[in-house]
């Protein structure tokens, strides 16, 4: 899913008319309370159906990650409406934005939405374990499947009672080389036998203790083979993808590839 922030005035002006381009199913995420007000009580998410579709409320304690996280399956772009927020961004009118800003404009209507659409499209994918699993059940192959098997990689606190704790790992890559390696052990490990599709996909940045680093998705006819192919595109992935790893902890920083 690719991930756009717009602020400024008229930004949903802005949004319905990039809606209407774009080419798969859009999210929406914004402030404005629903028509109509929708008492939540004591629930932690409250749905209503009415004439105009579905209208929830929810949890106030989830952040913008964790919605974007919740619309990564089934949606392929997420609008992100006057919330500070560290994403690519369309700044209109002047409005300070808290990511890389992608086009800038005095109003709505001056943006080129064909410009617009060829940058998102080279915006970074938001993947999560879900969206990938999503996308493998959505493949041709999976009427032959019987088995997904997945690995995702966290970053560690501590290996140690004793060792400092790591506060954040940031990892950087050579633009364009480390994807097309990353595509390249997907086909390969689908030429095995009884294996039907491979997804990967590796964060870059800064990905905090706690959080999630990589993925490796496998679909296949029986869990032997998946269960064989997650281990072997782990391995592969850390061996031959190049990607660099700086560690902050409590106490130090350094490279990882410094240190081996």
């Amino acid at each position: 899913m690719r991930t756009l922030a717009i602020c400024g005035p008229d930004s949903g002006t802005l949004a319905d008319r990039l809606a209407d381009r774009l080419d798969g199913r859009v999210g929406v995420v914004h402030e404005a309370a629903l028509d109509g007000g929708v008492t939540t009580g004591t629930a932690a998410t409250t749905y209503r159906y009415g004439e105009t579709g579905w209208q929830a409320t929810g949890r106030d304690d989830l952040s913008l990650d964790d919605v974007l996280d919740r619309l990564a399956p089934d949606h392929e772009y997420a609008l992100v409406l006057d919330v500070p927020a560290d994403l690519p961004t369309v700044a209109l009118g002047g409005t300070d934005a808290a990511g890389e800003v992608l086009v800038r404009a005095d109003s709505a209507d001056a943006v080129d939405l064909e410009r617009l659409t060829e940058a998102l499209a080279d915006v970074e994918p938001r993947e999560t374990l879900e969206s990938l699993v999503a996308r493998v059940k959505r493949s041709p192959k999976a009427p032959y499947s019987g088995a997904i098997a997945t690995f995702t990689g966290r970053v560690r606190a501590k290996e140690h009672d004793e060792d400092a704790p790591t506060e954040y790992l940031q990892f950087e890559k050579y633009e364009g080389v480390a994807d097309r390696r990353m595509r390249t052990i997907e086909t390969e490990l689908e030429e095995r036998e009884g294996v039907l599709e491979v997804v990967m996909h590796h964060r870059t940045g800064v990905v905090p203790d706690g959080e999630d680093i990589v993925f490796v998705v496998v679909l296949a006819a029986h869990r032997g083979e998946a269960f064989e192919t997650v281990e072997d595109g782990i391995d592969r992935l850390k061996d031959e993808v190049p990607l660099f790893k700086k560690e902050v902890t409590a106490e130090e920083t350094f490279w990882v590839h410094e240190r081996d």
